[in-house]
């Protein structure tokens, strides 16, 4: 379908400045020979394209600003695409190309072109764009206003550093002439972002070596590009942002299912029930029991018949492992916002509405407990356990450019809607984690969720042993990091 969202159909010259004017006519000279240069940079393209196809799942809807002949847009596979460019001639030939999305010829520094546009979008890509503009923040301020709180606009550009080498690559016939633009550092870029108040949730830098070169390119990029430090000399760039929208006292609160899985835990049950406050929304307590040998099922019966007040539901997980409990608790829980609580009680019940409130205020979309801030009571966390514990942090913060000092405490909270969203999504990651942390860690990840930490006072057990096993589960462990590797860096 060919929608004209502007009335003309085209850029106006009374709407351009001169510089605008100046850009629109270079790239209607090079709309003919587009198709040429990025065969020409093919290995590029793909590894540009199979990133952006990461960081956005397929049936989203999605505008591209600087759309070009419409490449990107398709290979995202919106379920609605639109695409603005400011070169009428690389409109026509998108709209050729790729009929079933709209492709618009307008101005995206003007904030009458979304109006016009009308409906927000899941995504707004900007790739190769932002040097283009006269006025960046502007141009982001005027994006708020086809924006929703579930919004994230990904911009992909070049780094600085790589200044000389692409100019060297235009003068030698190598890259497509450009115009002069804007050289923005990713620094410069989030700056402009906070100004327009948009918050960055994710960096990330690729493609150390932009060309294939009999496959020495895939292999320095997949094994030696991502690694800290080297990673900041890649030629690519990508920042996902997210709005910060005013944010509405809410007319009825939602409902929480607090998920509480329970193995050899009978002397905790009633305790849990007993401290866990009352939220502002309705609130389900379910029990999930794995096939206790101490009557801890059993109990979750009684406690559920002496606390009637209370609505308190009880399931036996059907596999193994707290992994499993956690994802049938998620599937059965009726609440808007699902939140697991460890039965040993080591994390307090009593700081569970900090993270109801947290996303119900909007702070964070996916919001992970951490027990590595405050003090730990005596005997909380053994030595060895600690120290693992923060060394793995080290390694998924950098495997998720996203800050984690506790990737293993139980306790997490998230909207129901984003949690079935990391569930079809599961395949990417497959079935591979038997706790449970990381697939909700690496499924909000991946979906480009606003992850924040709430530090929580770990407390020693009071009831039952740990079960967790230091040297097995640590292998696992290390098995996870090498997998989480391959699907997050070496791609």
């Amino acid at each position: 379908m060919h929608t004209n969202i502007l009335r003309t159909g085209s850029v106006t010259e009374r709407s351009l400045t001169v510089r605008q004017s100046e850009i629109g006519t270079h790239f209607d000279q090079l709309a003919d020979s587009r198709c040429s240069w990025i065969d020409r940079n093919r290995y590029f393209y793909e590894a540009d394209r199979a990133y952006m196809r990461f960081l956005i799942p397929p049936g989203c809807s999605v505008l591209e600003i600087g759309c070009g002949v419409g490449d990107l847009l398709a290979e995202l596979q919106p379920s609605r695409g639109v695409g603005i460019d400011l070169s009428a001639k690389m409109v026509a030939i998108a709209r050729e190309r790729y009929p079933t999305y709209t492709f618009v010829a307008g101005n995206a520094e003007d904030a009458a072109t979304y109006d016009s546009i009308g409906a927000s979008f899941d995504y707004i890509v900007l790739s190769d764009t932002i040097g283009y503009f006269e006025d960046c923040q502007a141009t982001f301020l005027a994006l708020r206003r086809i924006c929703t709180p579930r919004t994230r606009v990904v911009i992909a550009y070049y780094s600085r550093l790589w200044e000389p080498i692409l100019t060297i690559g235009e003068q030698i016939g190598q890259k497509m002439p450009s115009v002069p633009q804007n050289w923005l550092s990713t620094d410069d870029t989030i700056a402009l972002l906070q100004l327009s108040r948009f918050e960055p949730i994710r960096r990330e830098w690729r493609q150390l070596l932009p060309k294939r070169l009999l496959g020495l390119g895939p292999l320095l990029n997949r094994y030696i590009g991502t690694l800290p430090g080297i990673r900041r000399l890649s030629l690519r760039n990508y920042i996902v942002a997210r709005p910060l929208l005013p944010t509405e006292r809410p007319t009825s609160y939602p409902s929480c299912t607090v998920v509480v899985p329970c193995r050899n835990e009978r002397g905790n049950i009633e305790n849990v029930v007993r401290r866990l406050p009352n939220l502002p929304g309705e609130l389900e307590i379910l029990f999930v029991e794995g096939n206790s040998k101490d009557g801890t099922y059993e109990e979750c019966v009684h406690v559920r018949d002496a606390y009637k007040h209370r609505d308190i539901r009880i399931m036996q997980q059907p596999g193994k492992g707290k992994g499993d409990a956690v994802r049938a608790g998620f599937a059965a829980g009726r609440g808007d916002i699902l939140l697991v609580l460890d039965a040993d009680l080591s994390v307090p019940p009593e700081t569970m509405p900090k993270f109801y409130d947290a996303l119900v205020a909007n702070l964070g979309e996916f919001i992970n407990g951490t027990r590595m801030v405050y003090p730990m009571a005596n005997n909380a966390m053994r030595y060895l356990n600690s120290l693992a514990n923060r060394a793995f942090s080290y390694v998924f913060s950098y495997l998720l450019n996203q800050r984690f000092t506790d990737t293993l405490c139980g306790t997490k909270a998230l909207w129901r809607r984003d949690y079935d969203r990391i569930a079809a999504n599961r395949a990417y990651f497959g079935d591979f984690d038997p706790f449970g942390d990381f697939d909700l860690i690496f499924g909000a990840s991946k979906l480009n969720l606003k992850i924040i930490e709430m530090p929580v006072r770990y407390a020693e057990r009071t009831y039952g042993e740990t079960q967790i096993s230091r040297f097995s589960h640590g292998w696992l462990l290390l098995r996870m990091v090498f997998y989480a590797w391959r699907r997050l860096k070496a791609l």
